[in-house]
Protein backbone atom coordinates (compact mmCIF):
# COMPACT_ATOMS: atom_id res chain seq x y z
CA UNK A 1 0.00 0.00 0.00
CA UNK A 2 1.09 3.84 -1.11
CA UNK A 3 -0.48 6.02 1.78
CA UNK A 4 -0.41 9.47 0.68
CA UNK A 5 -2.26 10.42 3.42
CA UNK A 6 -1.74 12.71 6.46
CA UNK A 7 -3.43 14.03 9.84
CA UNK A 8 -5.75 11.43 11.14
CA UNK A 9 -8.27 9.30 9.00
CA UNK A 10 -6.04 8.44 6.50
CA UNK A 11 -2.72 7.05 9.11
CA UNK A 12 -5.71 5.54 11.20
CA UNK A 13 -7.16 3.56 8.13
CA UNK A 14 -3.25 2.36 7.03
CA UNK A 15 -1.89 1.65 10.22
CA UNK A 16 -4.92 -0.88 10.32
CA UNK A 17 -3.74 -2.43 7.68
CA UNK A 18 0.23 -2.26 8.40
CA UNK A 19 -0.30 -3.68 11.96
CA UNK A 20 -1.98 -6.81 10.62
CA UNK A 21 0.84 -7.45 8.13
CA UNK A 22 0.42 -5.29 5.38
CA UNK A 23 3.51 -4.02 3.96
CA UNK A 24 2.95 0.35 3.78
CA UNK A 25 4.79 2.83 2.68
CA UNK A 26 3.98 5.88 4.40
CA UNK A 27 4.85 9.11 1.39
CA UNK A 28 5.90 12.96 3.22
CA UNK A 29 8.22 15.22 2.72
CA UNK A 30 10.28 17.68 4.91
CA UNK A 31 9.37 20.05 2.94
CA UNK A 32 5.58 19.21 3.41
CA UNK A 33 5.66 16.88 6.51
CA UNK A 34 2.55 15.06 8.43
CA UNK A 35 1.48 17.77 11.02
CA UNK A 36 0.86 15.17 13.42
CA UNK A 37 4.68 14.10 13.84
CA UNK A 38 4.63 18.18 15.31
CA UNK A 39 1.63 18.04 17.52
CA UNK A 40 0.04 16.11 20.38
CA UNK A 41 2.36 15.49 23.26
CA UNK A 42 6.47 15.61 23.95
CA UNK A 43 8.45 14.08 25.98
CA UNK A 44 8.94 15.79 29.04
CA UNK A 45 6.57 18.42 27.56
CA UNK A 46 9.74 19.74 25.80
CA UNK A 47 9.01 20.54 22.04
CA UNK A 48 11.96 19.18 20.48
CA UNK A 49 13.51 19.70 17.50
CA UNK A 50 13.42 16.78 15.46
CA UNK A 51 9.96 15.74 13.82
CA UNK A 52 10.60 12.43 14.95
CA UNK A 53 9.15 13.02 18.66
CA UNK A 54 5.29 14.09 18.17
CA UNK A 55 3.05 11.27 20.66
CA UNK A 56 0.36 11.49 17.99
CA UNK A 57 1.89 10.51 14.60
CA UNK A 58 4.16 7.76 16.54
CA UNK A 59 0.54 5.85 17.78
CA UNK A 60 -1.20 6.43 14.35
CA UNK A 61 1.78 5.66 12.14
CA UNK A 62 2.87 2.22 13.70
CA UNK A 63 4.04 -0.49 11.46
CA UNK A 64 4.92 1.62 8.52
CA UNK A 65 7.52 2.43 6.36
CA UNK A 66 8.68 6.08 5.69
CA UNK A 67 9.94 7.59 2.59
CA UNK A 68 10.31 11.17 2.11
CA UNK A 69 9.90 12.96 -1.26
CA UNK A 70 9.00 16.07 -2.59
CA UNK A 71 6.06 15.99 -4.48
CA UNK A 72 6.48 19.77 -5.31
CA UNK A 73 8.64 18.58 -7.75
CA UNK A 74 7.72 16.67 -11.27
CA UNK A 75 10.57 13.84 -10.63
CA UNK A 76 9.13 13.56 -7.25
CA UNK A 77 5.80 12.65 -8.58
CA UNK A 78 7.66 10.76 -11.40
CA UNK A 79 9.17 8.41 -8.68
CA UNK A 80 5.44 8.31 -6.79
CA UNK A 81 3.65 6.43 -9.66
CA UNK A 82 6.52 4.53 -10.10
CA UNK A 83 5.61 3.19 -6.25
CA UNK A 84 2.17 3.00 -7.70
CA UNK A 85 2.78 0.28 -9.91
CA UNK A 86 4.22 -1.85 -6.74
CA UNK A 87 1.35 -0.98 -4.63
CA UNK A 88 -2.41 -2.70 -4.61
CA UNK A 89 -3.97 0.04 -2.70
CA UNK A 90 -3.44 3.86 -2.60
CA UNK A 91 -5.04 6.15 0.17
CA UNK A 92 -4.56 9.80 0.10
CA UNK A 93 -6.83 12.17 2.41
CA UNK A 94 -5.98 15.63 0.55
CA UNK A 95 -8.67 18.00 0.35
CA UNK A 96 -10.96 17.27 -3.07
CA UNK A 97 -9.29 17.48 -5.93
CA UNK A 98 -5.95 18.13 -4.39
CA UNK A 99 -4.80 15.04 -5.68
CA UNK A 100 -5.97 15.07 -9.49
CA UNK A 101 -4.49 18.52 -9.36
CA UNK A 102 -0.76 16.71 -8.32
CA UNK A 103 -1.31 14.39 -11.22
CA UNK A 104 -1.54 11.54 -8.83
CA UNK A 105 -5.70 11.14 -9.47
CA UNK A 106 -7.48 7.49 -9.75
CA UNK A 107 -7.38 7.82 -13.83
CA UNK A 108 -3.86 8.89 -13.87
CA UNK A 109 -2.80 5.85 -11.37
CA UNK A 110 -4.90 3.13 -13.76
CA UNK A 111 -3.09 4.08 -16.67
CA UNK A 112 -0.02 3.09 -14.54
CA UNK A 113 -1.76 -0.09 -13.00
CA UNK A 114 -5.27 -1.01 -14.22
CA UNK A 115 -6.18 -2.74 -11.50
CA UNK A 116 -5.14 -0.19 -8.75
CA UNK A 117 -7.20 0.54 -5.44
CA UNK A 118 -8.01 4.12 -4.43
CA UNK A 119 -9.36 5.29 -1.55
CA UNK A 120 -9.65 9.31 -1.42
CA UNK A 121 -11.21 10.11 1.79
CA UNK A 122 -11.25 14.21 2.25
CA UNK A 123 -13.89 15.92 4.03
CA UNK A 124 -16.94 16.14 1.66
CA UNK A 125 -16.11 13.44 -1.03
CA UNK A 126 -14.88 14.07 -4.13
CA UNK A 127 -18.06 16.17 -5.73
CA UNK A 128 -20.42 18.57 -5.18
CA UNK A 129 -20.26 22.34 -4.20
CA UNK A 130 -18.43 21.75 -1.12
CA UNK A 131 -15.59 19.24 -2.34
CA UNK A 132 -13.08 21.36 -2.15
CA UNK A 133 -12.62 22.37 1.32
CA UNK A 134 -10.23 21.48 3.18
CA UNK A 135 -10.37 21.03 6.99
CA UNK A 136 -10.30 18.76 10.46
CA UNK A 137 -12.94 16.36 12.06
CA UNK A 138 -13.52 19.07 14.46
CA UNK A 139 -15.65 20.59 12.49
CA UNK A 140 -17.12 17.81 10.57
CA UNK A 141 -18.43 16.63 14.35
CA UNK A 142 -20.37 19.89 14.30
CA UNK A 143 -21.38 19.51 10.47
CA UNK A 144 -22.59 16.02 11.22
CA UNK A 145 -24.74 17.50 13.90
CA UNK A 146 -22.91 15.83 17.24
CA UNK A 147 -22.29 19.20 18.61
CA UNK A 148 -25.69 20.28 18.88
CA UNK A 149 -26.49 16.75 20.74
CA UNK A 150 -23.07 17.27 23.25
CA UNK A 151 -23.32 19.56 26.76
CA UNK A 152 -26.34 20.44 28.62
CA UNK A 153 -29.29 22.05 27.42
CA UNK A 154 -28.95 25.77 28.96
CA UNK A 155 -25.66 25.75 27.49
CA UNK A 156 -24.35 26.41 24.26
CA UNK A 157 -23.32 23.20 22.26
CA UNK A 158 -19.89 21.52 22.74
CA UNK A 159 -17.10 20.60 21.18
CA UNK A 160 -16.03 17.13 21.13
CA UNK A 161 -12.88 17.60 18.86
CA UNK A 162 -11.74 15.33 15.70
CA UNK A 163 -14.29 12.94 16.47
CA UNK A 164 -15.32 11.83 13.31
CA UNK A 165 -11.39 10.84 12.47
CA UNK A 166 -11.63 7.82 14.33
CA UNK A 167 -14.89 6.79 13.05
CA UNK A 168 -14.35 7.30 9.21
CA UNK A 169 -11.15 4.85 9.71
CA UNK A 170 -13.59 1.83 10.12
CA UNK A 171 -15.34 2.38 6.72
CA UNK A 172 -12.44 3.29 4.66
CA UNK A 173 -10.91 -0.47 6.11
CA UNK A 174 -14.02 -2.43 5.09
CA UNK A 175 -14.22 -0.42 1.83
CA UNK A 176 -10.47 -1.35 1.22
CA UNK A 177 -11.09 -4.78 2.08
CA UNK A 178 -14.11 -5.29 -0.32
CA UNK A 179 -12.50 -3.97 -2.52
CA UNK A 180 -9.73 -6.47 -2.57
CA UNK A 181 -12.07 -9.29 -2.34
CA UNK A 182 -14.11 -7.96 -5.52
CA UNK A 183 -10.82 -7.87 -7.28
CA UNK A 184 -9.83 -11.02 -6.24
CA UNK A 185 -13.35 -12.28 -7.82
CA UNK A 186 -13.19 -9.85 -10.91
CA UNK A 187 -9.62 -8.46 -11.22
CA UNK A 188 -10.86 -4.77 -11.51
CA UNK A 189 -9.50 -2.19 -9.18
CA UNK A 190 -12.28 0.18 -7.54
CA UNK A 191 -12.30 3.68 -6.69
CA UNK A 192 -13.78 4.53 -3.60
CA UNK A 193 -14.67 8.43 -3.10
CA UNK A 194 -15.03 8.50 1.00
CA UNK A 195 -16.63 11.50 2.50
CA UNK A 196 -15.73 11.50 6.17
CA UNK A 197 -19.07 14.18 6.55
CA UNK A 198 -21.47 11.36 5.37
CA UNK A 199 -19.62 9.06 7.98
CA UNK A 200 -20.22 11.16 10.65
CA UNK A 201 -24.04 11.14 9.78
CA UNK A 202 -24.62 7.76 10.26
CA UNK A 203 -24.10 8.52 14.08
CA UNK A 204 -26.86 10.18 14.62
CA UNK A 205 -29.06 7.93 12.27
CA UNK A 206 -31.54 7.42 15.21
CA UNK A 207 -32.18 11.36 15.45
CA UNK A 208 -32.45 11.77 11.64
CA UNK A 209 -35.20 9.37 11.96
CA UNK A 210 -37.01 10.38 14.56
CA UNK A 211 -37.40 13.84 13.86
CA UNK A 212 -38.40 12.45 10.01
CA UNK A 213 -41.17 10.35 11.71
CA UNK A 214 -42.13 12.47 15.05
CA UNK A 215 -40.93 15.57 13.95
CA UNK A 216 -38.91 15.55 16.96
CA UNK A 217 -35.65 17.79 17.39
CA UNK A 218 -32.43 15.77 19.15
CA UNK A 219 -31.23 18.31 21.86
CA UNK A 220 -28.48 18.50 24.47
CA UNK A 221 -29.31 16.54 27.63
CA UNK A 222 -26.19 16.77 29.52
CA UNK A 223 -25.85 13.20 31.42
CA UNK A 224 -29.54 12.41 31.19
CA UNK A 225 -31.29 9.80 29.17
CA UNK A 226 -35.38 9.79 28.38
CA UNK A 227 -35.22 5.81 29.15
CA UNK A 228 -33.38 5.66 32.36
CA UNK A 229 -32.52 6.90 35.69
CA UNK A 230 -30.71 7.23 37.71
CA UNK A 231 -28.46 8.21 34.63
CA UNK A 232 -25.25 10.37 34.92
CA UNK A 233 -22.07 10.71 36.16
CA UNK A 234 -21.36 10.49 40.12
CA UNK A 235 -18.87 12.30 42.61
CA UNK A 236 -17.14 9.46 44.61
CA UNK A 237 -14.32 9.06 47.21
CA UNK A 238 -11.20 10.66 45.94
CA UNK A 239 -9.62 13.84 44.92
CA UNK A 240 -12.04 13.74 40.73
CA UNK A 241 -13.45 10.15 40.73
CA UNK A 242 -16.31 9.55 39.40
CA UNK A 243 -18.28 6.66 38.26
CA UNK A 244 -21.61 6.80 35.42
CA UNK A 245 -24.86 4.55 36.69
CA UNK A 246 -27.50 3.41 34.46
CA UNK A 247 -30.79 2.16 35.47
CA UNK A 248 -33.00 1.42 32.91
CA UNK A 249 -35.81 -1.06 33.99
CA UNK A 250 -38.63 -1.58 37.37
CA UNK A 251 -36.62 -4.30 38.14
CA UNK A 252 -32.94 -2.87 38.06
CA UNK A 253 -34.40 0.34 40.53
CA UNK A 254 -35.57 -2.48 43.23
CA UNK A 255 -31.99 -3.71 42.75
CA UNK A 256 -30.44 -0.49 43.07
CA UNK A 257 -32.34 0.75 45.70
CA UNK A 258 -30.52 -2.62 47.88
CA UNK A 259 -27.55 -1.76 47.41
CA UNK A 260 -28.29 2.07 48.46
CA UNK A 261 -30.07 0.51 51.38
CA UNK A 262 -31.11 4.17 52.01
CA UNK A 263 -35.04 3.34 52.87
CA UNK A 264 -35.81 6.81 53.70
CA UNK A 265 -35.76 7.59 50.71
CA UNK A 266 -35.98 4.59 48.23
CA UNK A 267 -38.77 3.84 48.57
CA UNK A 268 -39.94 7.26 48.47
CA UNK A 269 -43.06 7.40 45.79
CA UNK A 270 -42.12 9.96 44.13
CA UNK A 271 -39.24 8.08 42.97
CA UNK A 272 -41.54 4.77 42.21
CA UNK A 273 -41.79 4.66 38.74
CA UNK A 274 -39.36 5.65 35.82
CA UNK A 275 -41.65 8.86 35.26
CA UNK A 276 -41.45 9.82 38.51
CA UNK A 277 -37.83 9.53 38.86
CA UNK A 278 -37.70 12.00 35.83
CA UNK A 279 -39.90 14.57 37.14
CA UNK A 280 -37.61 14.64 40.19
CA UNK A 281 -34.37 13.45 39.09
CA UNK A 282 -32.19 16.74 39.96
CA UNK A 283 -33.34 15.83 43.53
CA UNK A 284 -32.43 12.30 43.20
CA UNK A 285 -28.52 12.47 41.91
CA UNK A 286 -28.27 14.81 44.58
CA UNK A 287 -29.11 11.58 47.06
CA UNK A 288 -27.36 9.31 44.82
CA UNK A 289 -24.43 11.42 44.98
CA UNK A 290 -24.79 11.19 48.70
CA UNK A 291 -24.31 7.73 49.02
CA UNK A 292 -21.61 7.55 46.23
CA UNK A 293 -19.24 10.28 47.53
CA UNK A 294 -18.35 7.56 50.45
CA UNK A 295 -17.31 5.09 48.22
CA UNK A 296 -14.58 4.29 45.81
CA UNK A 297 -15.60 4.34 41.68
CA UNK A 298 -14.64 0.84 41.74
CA UNK A 299 -16.59 0.05 44.86
CA UNK A 300 -19.42 1.43 43.16
CA UNK A 301 -18.89 -0.02 40.12
CA UNK A 302 -18.45 -3.80 41.24
CA UNK A 303 -21.40 -3.09 43.53
CA UNK A 304 -23.20 -2.29 40.58
CA UNK A 305 -22.67 -4.77 38.48
CA UNK A 306 -22.82 -7.58 40.99
CA UNK A 307 -26.52 -6.31 41.25
CA UNK A 308 -26.96 -6.24 37.34
CA UNK A 309 -26.91 -2.33 36.86
CA UNK A 310 -24.62 -0.97 34.44
CA UNK A 311 -21.95 1.16 35.88
CA UNK A 312 -18.55 1.96 35.10
CA UNK A 313 -15.31 3.94 36.93
CA UNK A 314 -15.13 7.11 34.55
CA UNK A 315 -11.13 6.26 33.83
CA UNK A 316 -8.14 8.90 33.66
CA UNK A 317 -5.36 8.14 31.87
CA UNK A 318 -2.91 6.80 34.69
CA UNK A 319 -5.89 3.97 35.00
CA UNK A 320 -5.98 3.17 31.46
CA UNK A 321 -2.27 2.42 31.11
CA UNK A 322 -1.92 1.39 35.09
CA UNK A 323 -4.62 -0.35 36.86
CA UNK A 324 -7.44 -1.70 34.10
CA UNK A 325 -7.00 -5.46 34.62
CA UNK A 326 -9.22 -5.74 31.07
CA UNK A 327 -6.85 -3.92 28.79
CA UNK A 328 -4.05 -5.88 30.95
CA UNK A 329 -5.10 -9.12 30.21
CA UNK A 330 -5.60 -8.59 26.26
CA UNK A 331 -2.41 -6.83 25.84
CA UNK A 332 -4.22 -3.58 24.75
CA UNK A 333 -1.26 -1.18 25.63
CA UNK A 334 2.00 -2.47 23.34
CA UNK A 335 5.24 -1.43 24.64
CA UNK A 336 7.18 0.08 21.75
CA UNK A 337 11.16 1.55 21.66
CA UNK A 338 11.52 4.62 19.58
CA UNK A 339 15.39 5.87 18.52
CA UNK A 340 14.48 9.39 19.71
CA UNK A 341 11.74 8.89 22.05
CA UNK A 342 12.61 5.42 24.01
CA UNK A 343 9.66 3.65 25.22
CA UNK A 344 6.77 4.34 24.64
CA UNK A 345 2.84 2.85 24.77
CA UNK A 346 0.66 2.52 21.80
CA UNK A 347 -2.98 1.36 21.79
CA UNK A 348 -3.52 -2.24 19.87
CA UNK A 349 -6.62 -1.87 17.69
CA UNK A 350 -9.58 -3.31 19.55
CA UNK A 351 -10.70 -6.31 17.47
CA UNK A 352 -8.53 -9.45 17.43
CA UNK A 353 -8.44 -11.81 14.60
CA UNK A 354 -8.34 -15.28 15.07
CA UNK A 355 -5.92 -15.94 12.12
CA UNK A 356 -3.99 -13.55 11.78
CA UNK A 357 -1.40 -11.63 14.80
CA UNK A 358 -1.26 -8.00 15.37
CA UNK A 359 2.64 -7.50 15.07
CA UNK A 360 2.97 -3.35 15.89
CA UNK A 361 6.20 -1.94 15.47
CA UNK A 362 7.03 1.53 16.03
CA UNK A 363 6.28 4.60 13.91
CA UNK A 364 8.85 5.31 11.49
CA UNK A 365 11.55 8.29 11.64
CA UNK A 366 11.31 10.85 8.80
CA UNK A 367 12.57 8.92 5.32
CA UNK A 368 13.99 5.94 7.79
CA UNK A 369 13.22 3.37 4.58
CA UNK A 370 14.39 5.77 1.67
CA UNK A 371 17.07 3.02 0.85
CA UNK A 372 15.37 0.15 1.27
CA UNK A 373 12.13 1.14 -0.72
CA UNK A 374 14.25 2.57 -3.67
CA UNK A 375 16.29 0.31 -4.13
CA UNK A 376 14.44 -3.15 -2.65
CA UNK A 377 10.57 -1.81 -4.09
CA UNK A 378 11.68 0.37 -7.26
CA UNK A 379 15.51 -1.54 -8.32
CA UNK A 380 16.66 2.22 -8.80
CA UNK A 381 20.56 1.89 -8.53
CA UNK A 382 22.71 3.89 -6.09
CA UNK A 383 23.48 6.68 -8.75
CA UNK A 384 20.00 7.00 -9.76
CA UNK A 385 19.34 7.32 -5.97
CA UNK A 386 22.00 9.67 -5.56
CA UNK A 387 21.03 11.89 -8.08
CA UNK A 388 17.81 11.90 -6.54
CA UNK A 389 18.86 13.09 -3.75
CA UNK A 390 21.33 15.91 -5.38
CA UNK A 391 17.79 17.36 -7.01
CA UNK A 392 16.28 17.43 -3.74
CA UNK A 393 13.65 14.74 -4.81
CA UNK A 394 14.55 12.17 -2.17
CA UNK A 395 14.31 14.55 1.11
Amino acid sequence: MIDFSWALVGPITGKSLADYGAEVIKIEGRTRIDQQRTSGFFKDRILPSSVNCGSNFNMINTSKLSVALNLAKPRGIEVARKFVRWADVVIENFAGGIIDKMGLGYEELKKIKPDIIMLSSCMMGQTGPHAWLGGIGTQLAALGGINHITGWPDREPQAVGPYTDFVAPHFNVFAILAALDYRRRTGKGQYIDMSQYENSIHLVAPLILDYQVNRRMANRMGNSLATACPHGVYRCFGNERWCAIAVFTQEEWGRFCRVLDRGFWTSDSRFGTLEGRKENEDELNTLVNEWTIHHSPEDVMVMMQTAGIAAGVVETAEDLLEHDLQLRHRGFFVRLRHPEVGEYRSPRHSFILSKSSCEMKRAPLLGEHNEYALKRVLDLSDEEIAELIIEGVVE
